[in-house]
């Protein structure tokens, strides 16, 4: 195994047919990949399950542990289709959705979500094909919307839909949803991203049905509610609380809000996940146009580089490694930004304690091992840990110390690749507090993260095996027994 990579922001990246070769897959990961996601929106369950084995073969290969992510797809509202495929809609042309409508033309197109004219009422705007498209509801009839086109264009078939400032019933499981929660636990995957989520009841619906399907093989992926409704910015704590990580999903959510609110509102929810102790991942277009070019614009490279800056834990490729024709060098060159991006930072760890009030001993360790480490200049933070819960806590802290996750146990090591400035490494299960911490020290040297002499604090739970028991700090000196 190479030293670990000195990046603390993770890479999430998309897999598809550009990206489903063993031989790329590995490439990928060795160039900086930390979570794969699987796009349950395109493909069957055993599709799904065949990349997930392709997946473990490949980080196994790379000898790394690698996060999968199961996205679900959640309630695409769209249209139907048309008679040609497409047609061509011009501004000012009376249009119709109609629900019971089977091939369509330039008059109207049929809806795949029939309860939409029940949520829509004259002076709407519809946003189609991600905003391209711009219809203004005039009346409803039964089962037909009637609308004015605003903005015209090219419109082919299932494309979706949109209500501008949102506000459509939909709900956030389909049953599809639901099957494919099965699927995701029963193939052992370590996330699930739940779509469209409005409140913090839909994330807890999920959980349960999560709970369900991990009953019998005592699997427990956690869950990243998407933020991409506008219904989720109000209850956007709310819902925080209630996952364990949430997705700043930028496509769908700037249609219904508009794009220019979505920078700000990307600044807000990645200060309030981190607050919350909860992951965050930045997502949509950060690349895209590395899926025809072999480099990206400067304006990509700046949303990146912020996206690192405002302190996320992980930037998302999507269609650039699913289907582009440069996967591998994609993400290079995100890793490569993300490093440089994290060079110009400014640690002031002091200021993230004040006032801080302490509710729980692992967090309390947690901190004084940020605060120690960073004051004596320690080579590393170690949590030797089972659940990783201590490498999160410290994760919510921007530090120059690089942290690591000591821990028996491949399901911890995978959960914490998605986790801001922590890297994982194997360690073998002992009840021996100063066994462990012996082995830990060999492990360090032998992988390259420290040399005899150098500092590190250790953090670690008395009794040993107890998850959510970190209640010991102590600075060791490699090397150096008395």
């Amino acid at each position: 195994m190479d030293r670990p990579s000195a990046r603390a922001t993770k890479i999430v990246a998309t897999l598809g047919p550009a990206s489903s070769s063993a031989d790329t897959l590995a490439r990928m990961i060795r160039a900086g990949v930390d979570v794969v996601r699987l796009n349950f929106s395109h493909g069957t369950a055993e599709d799904h399950a065949a990349r997930a084995g392709l997946v473990r073969a490949a980080a196994l290969a790379c000898d790394r542990e690698v996060a999968i992510m199961a996205d679900l797809q959640g309630p695409k509202i769209r249209i139907g289709k048309f008679a040609e495929g497409k047609v061509q809609l011009e501004p000012g042309q009376p249009f119709v959705l109609d629900a019971t409508c089977e091939l369509g033309d330039a008059s109207r197109v049929g809806l795949d979500y029939p309860d939409l004219p029940r949520d829509v009422q004259a002076g709407d705007i519809l946003l189609l094909n991600d905003g391209l498209i711009r219809l203004r509801v005039t009346r409803v009839a039964g089962s037909e919307i009637h609308t004015e086109v605003l903005v015209g264009g090219e419109l082919s078939n299932n494309k979706g839909i949109n209500r501008q400032g949102g506000g459509l019933t939909a709900p956030a499981l389909t049953g599809k949803d639901m099957e494919d929660i099965r699927s995701a636990v029963q193939m052992g995957v370590d996330y699930i991203a739940v779509s469209f989520p409005k409140n913090r009841t839909d994330i807890e619906m999920a959980r349960q049905l999560v709970a369900i399907a991990g009953a019998q093989i005592g699997a427990r992926p956690q869950l990243i509610a998407k933020i991409e409704r506008a219904e989720a910015i109000a209850a956007l704590e709310e819902i925080i609380e209630a996952s364990d990580g949430i997705m700043v999903a930028r496509g769908d959510l700037a249609v219904e809000v508009g794009a220019a609110a979505v920078p700000a509102l990307q600044k807000r929810m990645i200060r309030l996940a981190r607050l919350h102790n909860r992951t965050v991942i930045t997502a949509t277009q950060m690349m895209e146009s590395m899926i025809v070019n072999a480099m990206p614009t400067r304006a990509e490279v700046s949303d990146v580089a912020n996206a690192v800056l405002d302190g996320t834990d992980a930037v998302m490729l999507s269609a650039e490694t699913a289907i582009g024709r440069y996967p591998v060098e994609t993400v290079e060159a995100m890793a490569s930004i993300c490093l440089e991006a994290e060079k110009s930072q400014h640690f002031e760890l002091d200021k993230d304690f004040l006032d801080q009030t302490f509710h729980r001993v692992d967090q309390s360790i947690a901190y004084g091992a940020l605060f120690t480490a960073h004051h004596l200049r320690c080579k590393a933070i170690c949590a030797l840990t089972h659940s990783g819960a201590t490498t999160l806590w410290m994760s919510r802290h921007d530090s120059a110390t690089p942290i690591y996750a000591l821990t028996p146990r491949v399901t911890t090591q995978r959960k914490v690749a998605l986790y801001r400035n922590v890297r994982t490494l194997h360690l073998e299960e002992s009840g021996d507090r100063d066994a462990s911490l012996l082995a830990a020290e060999k492990l360090l040297v032998e992988k390259g993260v420290a040399e005899p002499g150098d500092l590190v604090v250790f953090t670690v739970g008395e009794p040993m095996g107890s998850p959510g028991g970190t209640n010991t700090l102590k600075i060791v000196r490699i090397g150096q027994h008395g």
